[in-house]
């Protein structure tokens, strides 16, 4: 892999998150975005983006 990243999960791990309602799941990724957005930087948040891109 050149570019971008890549991790593992554990199948526990997975099937903890496939036995969260939606609802959680949800709760979940809207806490995390609110985290993300008072922490990092704008400068954190490009290269993020990049990464997401696989442009770096």
């Amino acid at each position: 892999m050149d570019k971008g990243f890549e991790y593992t999960l554990e199948d526990e791990k997975i099937i903890e998150y496939m036995k969260l309602s939606t609802e959680d799941k949800l709760k979940w990724l809207d806490e995390i975005n609110e985290f993300n957005r008072i922490v990092l930087s704008n400068h954190e948040k490009e290269l993020r983006d990049k990464l997401r891109k696989c442009e770096i």
